[in-house]
């Protein structure tokens, strides 16, 4: 079992920036991957980023391509997501989430184990 504990939301104007980060716990010697998914008030839950378990590859949505980073400091056994230029558009809850197959996922079903989530705001 892993146990992901997002932290860093809150409330930002457009163009600010933000640093999340997710802190795993439990059974961390296994190498996952780690993704960032957001969900909308009324929407689905969309993939973000994503980062493999040395952080030598990652993934991004159309959507934050060039805005958003991820990372990652395993000896900390934690992911980061530098959200930079932010947009109204971009508020939502943030969760982290943590896959032990191989590649990199996009979708809900890779994934194993999810934070509870953190609150992202971005007003006008």
């Amino acid at each position: 079992q892993v146990q992901l504990v997002e932290s860093g939301g809150g409330l930002v104007q457009a163009g600010g920036s933000l640093r999340l980060s997710c802190a795993a716990s439990g059974r961390t010697s296994s190498r996952y991957a780690m993704g960032w998914f957001r969900q909308a008030p009324g929407e689905e839950r969309e993939f973000v980023a994503a980062i493999n378990w040395s952080g030598g590859s990652t993934y991004y949505s159309d959507s934050v391509k060039g805005r958003f980073t991820v990372s990652r400091d395993n000896a900390k056994n934690t992911v980061y997501l530098q959200m930079n230029s932010l947009k109204p558009q971009d508020t939502a809850v943030y969760y982290c989430a943590a896959g032990s197959s191989i590649g990199l996922g996009t979708t809900d079903r890779w994934y194993d184990y999810w934070g509870q989530g953190t609150q992202v705001t971005v007003s006008s």
